[in-house]
């Protein structure tokens, strides 16, 4: 059966949808996610663009070219109350990307992977589960990059 999530923004004009599961969770390190954020990281949830619907107002987007590599990014958000819900990246056009703290109960979120870990805190201790990467886990080729080695396990 397939598991759907809703979830929304905090005044309620927009309301969205995941139908099954993400294909990554990710949290992200980066400055650019702890200033868009405001805090010290971001919980991304990775999923096809056709997984996810939007009810509501329409989010409006801006678009922000990242200096690091040059691509853009579009983040959505609810033009009433400013809430973020995702973004999507030049780089993967197909992919939608929607962050955890959008949704109604997201107690079911469970990161997998941990990006940018060069930028990270330096009170969050990397976890011992999941892959963490210095920086992103793909090369600009698309192939991987081998996640940093654990330093402790369970």
């Amino acid at each position: 059966m397939l598991k759907t999530h809703e979830g929304g923004c905090l005044c309620g004009a927009i309301r969205l949808r995941s139908d099954g599961d993400p294909f990554k969770t990710t949290v992200c390190h980066c400055t650019l996610c702890q200033r868009t954020t405001g805090s010290a990281f971001s919980i991304e949830l990775l999923f096809p663009k056709k997984a996810l619907t939007f009810q509501g107002a329409t989010p409006s987007e801006y678009t922000y070219r990242s200096p690091d590599h040059g691509r853009l990014l579009h983040y959505l958000f609810c033009p009433t109350c400013g809430t973020r819900l995702g973004l999507t990246l030049e780089r993967f056009p197909t992919i939608q990307i929607i962050y955890a703290g959008t949704y109604d109960d997201p107690t079911w979120v469970k990161p997998d992977s941990h990006i940018f870990m060069q930028s990270a805190a330096p009170w969050i201790a990397p976890p011992s589960d999941g892959d963490c990467f210095n920086a992103h886990m793909l090369k600009e080729d698309g192939s991987p990059i081998q996640p940093m080695p654990r330093l402790f396990t369970q």
